[in-house]
């Protein structure tokens, strides 16, 4: 796993990738801190990085594009899958290579709230690191994700098209689920519909049609049969599932300075639920 992370990270300076990412984010939020505390007359830098998590959407699909998407396309892959390490560990030292470049731009941001107390008063400091944490784990979780995406194609563009895609909705799924209607029969036929969608992947990583069939009926069954036994249960149910998926509005709280535990726990499991899925990707496809 160290020799993976080593050459991945290298790779990243070697191809500018990585100076180009720290070099755009800590310009932005520097920018950033810049126009908002120091000419603003404003001590609260956690709220200068609440304005600011848009940057993922934007940054994480270039960072992520490239890590596993490289290796499938140019099938360099294949020398991995034949070397003496677990699938795990391959995905680990990369992922972990993208953190350690990801750790080393919070690294400097890190230094904005003392330059912010140097300049000004009253300037609380527990909160702003409670938000560069929040932000920190915010990032993991997008990468994590990203890294997913990249394991399932050949394309470093269609990666990075659909990471982005992928985080824009996380930010905007909140919003979406308060426009749907909230009726129970159309809140069962959204949550039927996605079900499929998810029998689908869960087919595409799989490719087993027996699974397939007996999720998708096993599934939708039980759907229809919760539906006509208590449809009461589906009133609004999937807006508030919807939700729990907006991974960008667990930071609200960060944003605030309030260091939120459940927040942290979520952000965790993310990042641990996307790794996991990418290390049966790459199991797949070494034993295809």
């Amino acid at each position: 796993m160290l020799a993976i992370y080593k050459k991945e990270l290298k790779q990243y300076f070697n191809s500018m990738i990585g100076f180009v990412f720290l070099a755009f984010f800590i310009a932005i939020v520097g920018f950033y801190t810049w126009g908002y505390n120091l000419a603003g007359g404003i001590g609260n830098f956690e709220m200068t990085l609440g304005s600011i998590s848009f940057l993922f959407v934007l940054l994480i699909p270039i960072l992520t594009m490239r890590i596993i998407a490289e290796e499938n396309h140019q099938k360099t892959d294949q020398l991995l899958f034949t070397a003496p390490v677990s699938p795990a560990r391959i995905v680990l030292g990369k992922y972990f290579s993208v953190m350690t470049l990801f750790s080393i731009g919070v690294a400097f941001i890190s230094l904005y709230p003392l330059l912010i107390s140097a300049y000004g008063k009253d300037v609380r400091l527990a909160p702003a690191y409670s938000s560069i944490m929040g932000f920190y784990l915010l990032g993991a979780a997008y990468i994590a994700i990203g890294t997913f995406i990249s394991s399932l194609t050949e394309s470093q563009i269609i990666a990075a098209v659909l990471s982005f895609v992928t985080m824009l909705l996380s930010n905007l799924l909140s919003s979406v689920a308060s426009m749907l209607p909230s009726d129970k029969l159309a809140q069962c036929i959204m949550i039927a519909i996605v079900w499929l969608v998810i029998c689908m992947v869960a087919y595409h990583m799989m490719e087993n049609a027996t699974v397939l069939i007996a999720m998708s009926v096993i599934g939708e069954a039980a759907i229809w049969i919760v539906y006509f036994v208590k449809s009461s249960l589906y009133k609004g149910l999937f807006s508030n599932i919807l939700k729990c998926f907006a991974i960008s509005e667990r930071f609200n709280d960060f944003s605030m300075g309030v260091l939120n535990y459940d927040a942290v726990v979520y952000y965790v499991s993310i990042a641990f639920l996307f790794v996991f899925l990418t290390i049966q990707v790459v199991k797949k496809k070494r034993f295809n």
